[in-house]
């Protein structure tokens, strides 16, 4: 694509980027079709050309296995590049909708086009997906964007500083490195929408720099998501699909990952024994000696992961594992059976390697404990009670809800990811993504014909008859109108 000389924000402000940016986008160049299948063409390019890059940067920063580093980062963000590439000019293509009768002769149609300059502000845990994921729909959209890494995966964040300006167009697409004081000036920077992944603490500092410019905002953030588990399940499939979920997904430090399981007192002792089946299964004796689990990303979440677990609350709760090694930064995967509501782990999203089990005696009294929090990103409920399902799908508001598994809906790009109320703000991925960064634009087309004199004063009694027949569908009405005819 042409890598043009960076500096980075302190050197180059970030009003200057921005500005030069609009620059671009005010020249039409990121419009058109062939400019936004150039950039996705560019990013395929560099995700195959690169992967070995992206796996290493991803085991410095958070020691991701590098199947896991595959699977949930590099060939998603791929499979969401090829789905745009393939699904672009259907998307740009205006959608036609229905005139009406009062502006007849007309058509009507309604006309993507892209916001402008956009931000995305990603997230530590998934730090190539969910920096890539959201450019990619941005981008598809036909925007100029800036993306801001995360400080906190330094590999990653330098690697796409690196790499990314040598498969895109950078006069439109550009990398900002850095830590609080740089995303604070990109923050006071005018953008036509921002989207921020992480936490609700700093989405409401993103909220708030963004309503000074009345910029919207897509926010992704998390939330406590509770896994329900009634007794008629395939108890072997089930632990699978909730440890798989839980600990094969960055160690717990997902947005998606379960964060609490709710099951019934009687069953609770089976499921137990079965998660501790499904953990050793797949990390061994020692899991803290495993290479198929993450470590915690740094010192600084390892002292609150291990803060939650020192709580005089919860510390005699443990039912399996709270081995830690401050020096591999790795805790291991660990069960704690019937924590009080009022500990530290129910009060905050874990985000991390630990799993409390929540016992009720009736399977149904999931709703009180799950509604008395705020709206999780996802709810998970296995059973095999199809009205329980319906149930659970009608009384459980959450960004998604996904049955007999944990975290999968997140890989379907047919569907919209986003949380709500606490948990987020707006949607992504697939066709989601492309609607999220562009305007629907509403487009009348009409002649200079279909003249109807009614329409302009003098509004005479008889015109009055007219147009309110014809805005009311009277058609009886708008006959006689027509003829000067009164109502018998």
């Amino acid at each position: 694509m042409g890598k043009q000389s960076q500096r980075p924000v302190g050197e180059e402000s970030a009003g200057e980027v921005v500005m030069g940016l609009r620059e671009s986008f005010a020249s039409g160049k990121t419009r058109s079709y062939e400019w936004r299948a150039a950039q996705l063409k560019g990013i395929i390019r560099m995700i195959d050309e690169k992967e070995e890059n992206i796996m290493e940067a991803l085991e410095a920063d958070l020691s991701k296995p590098k199947l896991e580093s595959f699977i949930h980062e590099i060939s998603l963000a791929k499979s969401s590049c090829g789905l745009a590439l393939k699904e672009l000019k259907r998307w740009m293509k205006p959608e036609k909708v229905s005139s009406m009768l009062t502006a007849f002769p007309s058509s009507a149609e309604i006309v993507p086009e892209p916001l402008g300059v956009v931000l995305v502000i990603s997230a530590w845990n998934y730090p190539f997906l969910l920096s890539i994921d959201p450019v990619i729909g941005a981008i598809a959209a036909g925007n100029a964007v800036v993306l801001k890494p995360s400080e906190i995966a330094p590999s990653t964040s330098a690697l796409f500083s690196n790499i990314f300006p040598d498969y895109v167009d950078s006069s439109c697409i550009r990398v900002v490195e850095g830590s609080i004081p740089e995303t604070t000036a990109l923050l006071a920077q005018k953008f036509d929408k921002i989207l921020y992944t992480g936490n609700a603490k700093v989405g409401r500092i993103v909220m708030s720099a963004a309503a000074k410019h009345l910029t919207p905002v897509v926010l992704e953030l998390g939330g406590k998501c509770p896994v329900v588990v009634d007794s008629d399940v395939d108890l072997k499939v089930t632990s699978k699909r909730i440890v798989v979920g839980k600990w094969g997904s960055n160690n717990g430090q997902a947005c998606l990952a379960p964060d609490y399981i709710i099951t019934t007192k009687s069953f609770a002792p089976k499921l137990v024994d079965a998660l501790k089946v499904s953990i050793e299964n797949f990390y061994g004796e020692n899991p803290l000696q495993s290479e198929d689990i993450s470590r915690v990303v740094n010192s600084n979440h390892f002292a609150r992961l291990s803060s939650l677990l020192d709580d005089e609350k919860v510390s005699g709760k443990i039912i399996h594992g709270g081995q830690k090694d401050e020096k591999l930064l790795k805790i291991a995967p660990t069960l704690l059976l019937d924590v009080p509501d009022d500990s530290l782990i129910m009060q905050e999203e874990i985000f991390g390697p630990l799993l409390p089990i929540i016992t009720v005696d009736k399977v149904e009294e999931c709703f009180d404990v799950i509604n008395s929090k705020p709206k999780p990103l996802a709810a998970y409920l296995f059973s095999r009670n199809k009205k329980f399902e319906e149930r659970f799908v009608k009384s459980v508001s959450a960004g998604g809800i996904l049955i007999n598994d944990t975290t999968m809906h997140f890989a379907n790009p047919n569907l919209p990811f986003g949380g709500v109320g606490e948990s987020g703000v707006g949607s992504y991925h697939g066709k989601f993504s492309f609607d999220s960064f562009s305007h629907k634009k509403a487009v009348l087309h009409r002649s200079f014909g279909g003249e109807v004199s009614a329409r302009y004063p003098p509004y005479t009694p008889r015109k009055q008859k007219l147009l309110r027949a014809l805005l009311t569908g009277d058609i009886i009405g708008l006959i006689l109108a027509l003829f000067g005819l009164p109502r018998s």
